[in-house]
């Protein structure tokens, strides 16, 4: 394999060949052919799915027929890019290149996917006023072909590691420019890939340009499959920091006074008893201490409540209405979109999903949204989604790991008491965002260069899902 330097920022292209960018796309195997045959025969078992998972809370009735590829809004004239962002994370994280893509070419509008309800949420809030959130369609043939024939996007970008094969092949036939920004790869998925290259080279070598995490991301994409991969760091480093919705801030601050705060953010199921096992473990020494739970999924609020209150802990639930008060020992901080707020709030924050003991609970959470207002960050050992992350921050002092209650009490114990140790870890995390930015200026110069040359005067919906009536929404199968 060579390693070829693409510009003077010392970037690199991986490639096996010399020149990858102008070899053809793989071919489509046995395998991919299998599997688009497999969700054809699953069509009809998908209203029934979504149903379930509407009753669970995870899907929205009154959008369902965007999950079938049926548009609930006409396609705006002119030039559209599709950017696809699989939760809030990545929503986050493209947010800012939005911006910054329309800046370059203002004429750009954009259309939005996600599959949440917590993004759909977030984009409600978040999204400029001239751009879509749509769901994404189900990875069914027919709703992905009813999706691309409304929307004719004339680029699509995907975020992370989101590989859905029906909408890349699809996309890629219709001669759209594919993009993956930000990507990334466990090391569980690169050794599955590995054994799974008859799928993923026909998948990755569709992506006109692959913008890895990091130079190994790069080198594990080209090994597996893209043609053209570029080191650019990671987006959410460069992201302007979560809102703050300030009347809120205040009324806490009031509610809370002079209390010691800790903020436990996006927990995931075991976590929550760890952090009342340190919350118990703190009171011996920081008695009036408020510890703050924000749930990763909001909807899990009232079982967490039932949980602590089991255990003699003093609850209070926001989605409830209710301000913590001088009896509050847990305040359960179960809202979409105050995340920014509670980093405000607390000095120190231990950061979810780190501590769990299956791939669900594992990965860990972006630490560089709570180093923008000036939260130390804690975390558990598995932080592998943030790994070049994680890699500077312990370089430069900036994070700590903790590996149980007791490590979890002894470390907020240590920052609370001592305000120069506090002082020390966010100067070593703002020292180690500062060697990570960049990839922003980088991911949209390159996307700019994928779009046509003059902007696109219109474009006008094709296929039978153009306006479709609220009605057909709901009903489309």
């Amino acid at each position: 394999m060579t390693r070829l330097p693409l510009d003077n920022a010392g970037l690199t292209t991986t490639s096996s060949g010399p020149d990858p960018a102008a070899a053809s796309p793989a071919p489509i195997g046995i395998k991919l052919r299998l599997y688009d045959a497999a969700m054809r025969v699953a069509e009809p078992l998908v209203p029934v799915i979504l149903s379930r998972r509407a009753k669970a809370g995870k899907e929205d009735p009154a959008r369902r027929g965007e999950r079938f590829g049926v548009a609930s809004v006409p396609r705006p004239p002119g030039e559209l890019a599709w950017i696809h962002a699989a939760s809030v994370g990545e929503l986050n994280a493209v947010l800012p290149l939005m911006a910054a893509l329309r800046a370059g070419r203002p004429s750009l509008r954009f259309l939005v996917t996600t599959g949440t309800t917590t993004s759909a949420a977030l984009a409600a809030g978040r999204l400029n006023a001239r751009d879509i959130h749509q769901y994404i369609p189900l990875d069914v043939p027919r709703f992905v072909r009813r999706f691309l024939d409304h929307w004719q996007p004339n680029l699509a970008v995907f975020t992370e590691s989101e590989l859905w094969p029906n909408l890349i092949i699809g996309a890629a036939n219709r001669k759209i420019p594919l993009a993956l920004v930000n990507g990334r790869l466990s090391v569980r998925s690169y050794d599955r890939w590995l054994t799974q290259q008859s799928i993923s080279r026909p998948l990755l070598s569709r992506f006109a340009v692959i913008l890895a995490q990091s130079e190994k991301l790069s080198r594990w994409f080209s090994i597996i499959g893209a043609r053209r991969t570029i080191t650019a760091g990671n987006l959410k480093v460069d992201a302007p920091p979560l809102p703050v919705d300030e009347r809120t801030l205040h009324e806490l601050q009031a509610a809370l006074g002079t209390r010691p705060r800790l903020l436990i953010a996006c927990t995931h199921e075991g976590e929550e008893e760890m952090a009342a096992d340190a919350h118990r473990s703190l009171t011996a020494t920081v008695p009036d201490l408020c510890t703050i739970i924000a749930p990763r999924h909001p909807e899990r609020g009232v079982a967490i409540a039932t949980l602590l209150q089991a255990r003699g802990i003093k609850v209070t639930q926001r989605s409830a209405g209710h301000s913590p008060d001088t009896a509050t020992e847990i305040y359960i901080a179960d809202t979409i979109g105050e995340l920014g707020t509670l980093y405000r709030l607390c000095p120190v924050a231990y950061l979810g999903k780190s501590y769990g003991a299956g791939p669900a609970t594992k990965g860990g959470q972006n630490p560089i949204e709570a180093i923008r207002h000036g939260a130390a960050v804690l975390t558990g050992p598995h932080v592998g989604n943030f790994q070049e992350i994680y890699r500077a921050l312990f370089e430069h002092k900036g994070a700590v790991v903790v590996e149980s209650a007791a490590a979890l009490s002894a470390a907020v114990r240590r920052l609370l008491d001592t305000p120069a140790a506090l002082a020390e870890l966010n100067a070593g995390a703002t020292a180690a965002c500062t060697q990570l930015s960049g990839a922003l200026a980088l991911t949209v110069e390159t996307l700019l260069t994928l779009l046509p040359a003059v902007p696109i005067a219109t474009c006008e919906p094709a296929g039978d899902s153009a306006e479709a009536p609220a009605h057909r929404l709901v009903r489309a199968s």
